[in-house]
């Protein structure tokens, strides 16, 4: 990449991620406070005091998924009742209990997206993050297969080869992978459930050489999934 190009490239990118962090920093936890504080008024009404809301998720984001814990002195009957008020509060996308089988796992509509992208690439306008007209059919067919996922938390991961200034590769990758996660929002897919971030050149594809231009690519990973109404499943008894 052309020095001076990397460098326009990642103070653009900059800019954007400072832009993003300031609306994240302004916006985002005022939202989140307000739906805690009503989530905390219903689960008192709804005799769950013993019931802990955890509004941020296991990698620190906040989340509208609110995971509950404790109350294991409650019985099923009232643990049911706090779960469905809690997840009825406006701007709740839906709850999870602690202790669930959270694991990572990859699920059916990560093998679609990986057959999808295994002969084909989202492919870019060189040394930008503005997707090529010739990807959008692809991204179709990518939003595509991660709806039976809609839910989980995606991660949009960028990549590039080992060519150039090492931080502006990481820029660019990270810009790369948000255009790929706002194609996606355009296609449907629920905002607060994709993860965008980019790596630079610091995971090439295994058996080829980090200068081999393959390693410029956009991977999918689901690496979590989200229950988004409470059932008798969701809201496990005591124990």
């Amino acid at each position: 990449m052309n020095p001076r190009r990397a460098s326009i490239v990642a103070a653009g990118a900059a800019l954007s991620l400072a832009l993003s962090f300031v609306s994240t920093r302004v916006v985002g936890p005022d939202f989140v406070s307000g739906l805690e504080r009503s989530a905390v008024q219903v689960r008192d009404e709804a005799g769950g005091q013993a019931v802990t809301l955890a509004f941020r998720d296991r990698y620190g984001w906040l989340t509208r998924h609110p995971i509950l814990s404790g109350g294991q002195g409650l019985d099923d009957a009232t643990r049911t009742r706090v779960a469905a008020a809690v997840s009825d509060v406006p701007g709740i996308g839906g709850i999870s209990w602690a202790g669930q089988d959270t694991a990572v796992a990859k699920l059916r509509c990560q093998d679609d997206v990986e057959g999808i992208l295994a002969t084909r690439s989202i492919r870019f306008t060189e040394a930008s993050a503005q997707i090529d007209p010739g990807s959008v059919r692809l991204l179709d067919e990518v939003a595509q297969a991660l709806r039976p996922c809609v839910g989980s938390i995606i991660a949009v991961t960028g990549h590039t080869d080992a060519g150039g200034i090492p931080e502006a590769n990481v820029a660019l990758s990270r810009a790369r992978a948000e255009a790929v996660r706002w194609a996606l929002i355009g296609r449907g897919i629920p905002a607060d459930g994709l993860r965008a971030t980019g790596v630079g050149a610091k995971q090439p594809i295994e058996g080829l050489d980090p200068h081999d231009p393959a390693n410029r690519r956009i991977e999918f990973s689901v690496i979590a999934s989200a229950p988004v109404k409470p059932t008798p499943i969701d809201t496990p008894g005591p124990g």
